[in-house]
């Protein structure tokens, strides 16, 4: 076999398209968003046969580091089965021969490769790639073991929904809170909008809404529109949006308000021959006052401001759709926009023949209610798809002195490029 470094696009995405689950990071379309926005070079590297057939590949990002060093970053790892120890072996000592006089310092990879199969609670059920982790580690790459949380480049456990029921049995396969809100149905009229119909001024006010509430720095609004715009145009990416019309949300509770006061008058009027079920329907009537009028209050009060609830950006590549980015807004949390916006990415993906919807990362903490991302941990849990955890991320070293002197050095620079890339905003 031959060692290639410019692979052409095309054949190689064709080629990442005859594996099963492979991620939106390995196309050529996501080299060249990173290449353009990003300043990062996507190179194209892989091993061909002797018909020029490509047997394994990886595109990887080229990120420039301080004295003319760099590394390379292949996400979500090579295009390859890593069970074929000779293929992987071969790859790997030919990308190894490549790196070595070009200041490449290590290569980068997090393969999309399940450790175990766990269930809904993060128990073992089954299969076991610990093998696959051990020969890469003999093949001269470091492991940085199995995090929990959000410690390196992507998330190493996630959620991921299987398409292969209908959408009435995918609602019943929903935790019962879950299910009962989308069963109830949309009651608080809420709009949802996609693509031309949407915003991405809204959806960056939502992300921003999230990063003020979380305490975590997102990209800017460029980069937001950038990626859209570039993975749009190859049918890769949709805008989705729910939004309210604040006169209409406020008639529609005014109008639950007067039907309660109707009931509770009418309910007043009536005879019963035991008093305290007539005083236990008041006192219900009386909770569900209290509660329209502190709705009716709040709805006052956010009318002033962006009348968006929830926004999300998904990715769309081979058989899966990602929920990548999205956030909501601060205010009428309670009106559960967020479940109708993914229920809407499941119907769509569904009906436009997507195999999977991942939910784009969870923590495997998942006991831990202290944790940060406990809640949204619970809440893509109760959308009951898979729950998945890979083998975590590597790098093959290429100059071991250099390496651990920039393993000093980078997490320096890093910090100072937040602070500069806050203080800009």
């Amino acid at each position: 076999m031959k060692f290639i470094d410019n692979i052409d696009k095309s054949k190689f995405d064709e080629f990442v398209l005859t594996f099963s689950n492979v991620s939106f990071m390995q196309s050529s379309t996501w080299g060249a968003f990173e290449h353009k926005n990003i300043n990062r070079q996507d190179y194209y590297l892989g091993l061909v046969d002797d018909k020029d057939n490509i047997v394994c590949a990886g595109m990887f990002l080229k990120k420039d580091l301080l004295l003319g060093y760099s590394y390379l970053y292949c996400p979500r790892g090579f295009i390859i089965d890593y069970k074929d120890k000779k293929l992987l072996k071969e790859f790997t000592e030919e990308l190894y021969k490549y790196c070595k006089n070009k200041k490449i310092l290590f290569v980068k990879i997090d393969p999309e490769v399940k450790l175990h199969d766990l269930d809904i609670d993060g128990n073992i059920i089954g299969n076991d790639n610990t093998e696959i982790v051990e020969y890469l580690k003999k093949l001269g790459y470091k492991h940085f073991g199995y995090n929990k949380n959000f410690e390196n480049s992507l998330p190493r456990y996630t959620f991921r929904l299987k398409l292969d029921k209908s959408i009435e049995d995918i609602i019943n396969n929903f935790h019962p809170t879950t299910k009962k809100i989308i069963k109830k149905g949309n009651i608080d009229n809420l709009i949802i909008l996609k693509n031309k119909d949407a915003s991405i001024d809204d959806f960056y006010y939502t992300m921003k809404e999230t990063e003020k509430r979380e305490n975590i720095l997102y990209h800017n609004k460029n980069y937001y529109e950038e990626y859209y715009k570039s993975l749009k145009k190859n049918k890769m990416s949709d805008l989705y949006e729910i939004k309210v019309d604040w006169k209409d949300l406020l008639n529609l509770y005014k109008d639950r308000k007067e039907k309660i006061l109707k009931e509770t008058k009418e309910l007043e009027q009536k005879e019963f021959k035991r008093q305290d079920k007539k005083i236990n329907l008041l006192n219900e009537l009386n909770n569900q006052l209290t509660k329209v009028n502190k709705e009716i209050e709040q709805i006052e009060e956010a009318s002033g401001l962006k009348p968006v609830l929830s926004s999300i950006l998904t990715t769309k590549f081979g058989d899966t759709v990602w929920t990548v980015h999205g956030g909501n807004s601060t205010y009428l949390r309670e009106m559960n926009a967020n479940y109708f916006i993914y229920f809407e990415i499941i119907k769509d993906a569904l009906k436009e023949g997507y195999k999977y919807v991942d939910f784009f990362g969870t923590t495997g903490d998942n006991e831990n209610t202290n944790n940060s991302v406990y809640g949204i941990h619970l809440f893509k849990k109760r959308l009951g798809g898979e729950y998945i955890e890979y083998i975590g991320e590597f790098d093959l070293i290429i100059d071991k002195f250099m390496y651990r002197i920039f393993n000093i050095l980078i997490p320096i620079y890093r910090k100072a490029q937040r602070i500069k890339n806050k203080s800009k905003r």
